[in-house]
């Protein structure tokens, strides 16, 4: 007889059909990807975005911030399927959350309207998802990225801000405030988001390694802005920043107090019973 157990007899399955869509010369994907661009008067800049973003995601979700010029029509124009959601509140944070909330991709990418991103990128993040990462996180500090957008003060700052996250969270990131980013769907139910301004990214990079996910920096070349003028202040948003930090190095003390305290009582009722 052999020792070897066999497995129980099972129903026979119907085949699964999926569609890959190739990514590059040496990988194709079956995860649909959604791109979500917060956008506020971006008219002059979404012909340089979309011109870059690949031909094989599954769709763009623009988040109109209440726009004045012709951002949702260029958009239309540009890329016929886009997915045009109207932003009731305000700040990027609230627009990212609106975004994610009309995403049907397994694949979330973040991408800033404003020509400073290379959608040609994308294909790193997805590829790094893929292989294994729940998230992808872009990094102008990593070997291979670069800035042309940062003065020496954001630098500074940026470094500094950084440095804190990574010694109270125990992460090992190059680069903190930085808008670029994918990662699987499923990671929105592990980092709860419920900030509205820049702050947002730092609030995610906090979230992701409080939640134990696999995260991957990807390199990124962040270029100046084309058009326009950027509504980020350096001095008011890194103090944002750095309250999100103190928030969050604060909520996971209280975590662990309350940790503690329920293996105490856990410990206490084991004895008497």
């Amino acid at each position: 007889m052999s020792s070897v157990l066999q497995p129980a007899a099972a129903e026979p399955r119907p085949p699964v059909s999926r569609t890959y869509r190739p990514v590059s010369s040496h990988l194709a994907i079956a995860p649909p990807v959604s791109v979500v661009i917060p956008a506020m008067n971006e008219a002059e800049n979404l012909p340089y975005v979309f011109k870059t973003l690949p031909d094989w995601i599954h769709e763009v979700v623009l988040v109109d911030g209440n726009s004045t010029d012709d951002t949702v029509e260029v958009a239309r124009a540009l890329w016929p399927g886009v997915k045009v959601v109207e932003q009731r509140g305000k700040g990027k944070g609230d627009a990212l959350i609106t975004g994610f909330q009309a995403c049907t991709g397994d694949i979330i990418v973040m991408v800033d309207a404003d020509g400073s991103a290379d959608g040609g990128e994308i294909v790193s993040y997805v590829s790094a998802l893929v292989s294994g990462a729940d998230f992808a996180k872009g990094s102008r500090f990593a070997n291979g990225g670069g800035t042309d957008d940062m003065t020496f003060i954001r630098k500074l700052g940026n470094r500094a801000l950084c440095a804190v996250v990574n010694r109270k969270f125990g992460a090992r990131y190059t680069d903190l405030c930085y808008g670029y980013n994918a990662f699987w769907r499923h990671c929105l139910d592990k980092i709860d988001l419920d900030c509205t301004g820049f702050e947002v990214e730092t609030l995610m990079n906090i979230r992701v390694v409080k939640a134990g996910l696999k995260v991957q920096e990807i390199p990124s070349h962040e270029y100046l802005r084309i058009h326009g003028t950027s509504n980020l202040r350096a001095v008011r948003d890194g103090f944002r920043v750095l309250h999100v930090i103190l928030k969050e190095r604060s909520n996971r003390r209280a975590l662990r107090r309350r940790t503690r305290h329920a293996r105490m009582l856990q410990s206490v009722r084991g004895e008497v019973s």
